[in-house]
């Protein structure tokens, strides 16, 4: 798969995923909506959203936000396709296992490379929790679906 023909998938799927996501807080079902992310997270972004991102290898990044911003596409690619599942409750397993996934990357990063002990022992929980629902969800999807 070509380049040029690989960015329009990805395109496609971020615009579907977003969309998706828009819908659902429209709808009012997502109780994250009423949560405000931390203006302390936002300090440190750079202009240019995906743009940095997609371009963590040039922009001199730390290999911890490398491993992060890895992790955190592979997590994007494999939720957007989960989340294509023509039935609703395989669509959200997949795309929640996904996202635990994602969960037990960073944390996995948290314990490689941060020294707080607080945060590491929240990253240790984090990949308990996480492995065991990542388990009871694939266990449901093995039983519950084609």
């Amino acid at each position: 798969m070509g380049a040029p023909f690989r960015e329009i998938v990805m395109n496609t799927l971020k615009r579907t995923f977003i969309g998706v996501w828009a819908l659902t807080i429209a709808a009012g079902t997502a109780v994250a909506a009423d949560m405000a992310y931390p203006e302390k997270c936002k300090a440190n972004m750079s202009s240019g959203g995906d743009m940095a991102v997609q371009s963590h290898e040039m922009s001199g990044a730390s290999e911890y936000q490398k491993e992060l911003m890895d992790g955190m596409k592979a997590m994007n690619m494999n939720m957007m396709q989960g989340m294509m599942q023509k039935d609703a409750d395989v669509s959200f397993i997949c795309g929640m296992i996904a996202h635990h996934m994602g969960a037990i990357s960073m944390s996995e990063a948290e314990l490689k490379h941060g020294k707080n002990a607080q945060a590491r022992e929240m990253a240790q929980k984090i990949i308990g929790a996480q492995k065991q629902e990542v388990a009871e969800m694939t266990k449901w999807l093995n039983e519950n679906s084609d």
